[in-house]
């Protein structure tokens, strides 16, 4: 029995495996960190998700719209409504403004190969001995995303997009990644006698697309219930580049 019930574990051990290694990031072998070696600190962005107060959480569950963006909540959160149970027949309607509400990621993809930030070279073709090639970043390089529509509160949007994408991605996204001068790698890479190496230094970035739900909102006062309405909702197609900070894809190469 205790053979049957290990080998019954062990079954269900090996089907999980597939199931967890699909879970991970794919990151290629040619993709690197570079965060201990990178000369530019790179500091990570405030993770923009916001838990809403346990009264505001009432108020976004009785909304018959998703909200998800982190500065409305954040007004929610520091806002204070406490109209009167006496206040029979008393009625209000505030308005808040003109918001970005959600945003629904439809297709999130990495591109290793997003922006290069740096060539390396060594000519060996007139040389007797093999040679060794390594990456150096010769100047600083700056990376940032962007999204790839025009939108108003563009800020607001950016942030709720990477508020979606870090949850798919196990990745250090931002909106703008730093390569420091001077950076450098151990690993080596050997140019053969009449051959030019060249290693090409590649800045990854997850391109999101999907749709912003925009639309103004209220808050409605009855009595002393409280309801956030939606009114005039429109969908706008929206998406973003989204670099992958302290990463750098490798490409070697001879001719």
């Amino acid at each position: 029995m205790e053979k049957l019930g290990l080998s019954v574990i062990l079954s269900i051990m090996m089907l999980m495996i597939p199931l967890i290694a699909q879970s991970k990031e794919g990151i290629p072998d040619h993709a690197v960190s570079i965060e201990q070696d990178n000369t530019y600190k790179q500091l990570s962005e405030e993770d923009p998700t916001i838990e809403p107060s346990e009264e505001v959480k009432a108020l976004l569950a009785d909304a018959k719209i998703e909200i998800d963006n982190p500065a409305l909540i954040k007004l929610l959160n520091e806002s204070t409504f406490s109209p009167s149970p006496f206040a029979f027949g008393y009625r209000a309607k505030v308005f808040l403004g003109h918001w970005p509400l959600a945003y629904d990621s439809v297709s999130s993809e990495v591109n290793w190969d997003f922006q290069v930030v740096n060539v390396n070279e060594v000519n060996n073709v007139n040389g007797d001995n093999k040679q060794e090639l390594y990456y150096y970043q010769i100047e600083e390089k700056h990376v940032k995303g962007a999204l790839t529509a025009k939108v108003s509160q563009s800020d607001q949007i950016k942030q709720m997009i990477l508020q979606k994408a870090r949850s798919e991605h196990d990745l250090p996204l931002t909106f703008h990644a730093v390569v420091g001068r001077e950076t450098k790698s151990s690993k080596t890479y050997t140019v053969p006698t009449t051959k030019i190496g060249r290693l090409t230094a590649t800045i990854p970035a997850v391109k999101d697309t999907g749709k912003v739900t925009i639309g103004e909102v209220y808050l409605e006062l009855k009595g002393s219930n409280k309801e956030i309405v939606i009114k005039n909702v429109t969908k706008q197609d929206v998406g973003a580049y989204l670099p992958i900070a302290n990463y750098l894809t490798f490409k070697f190469e001879t001719k």
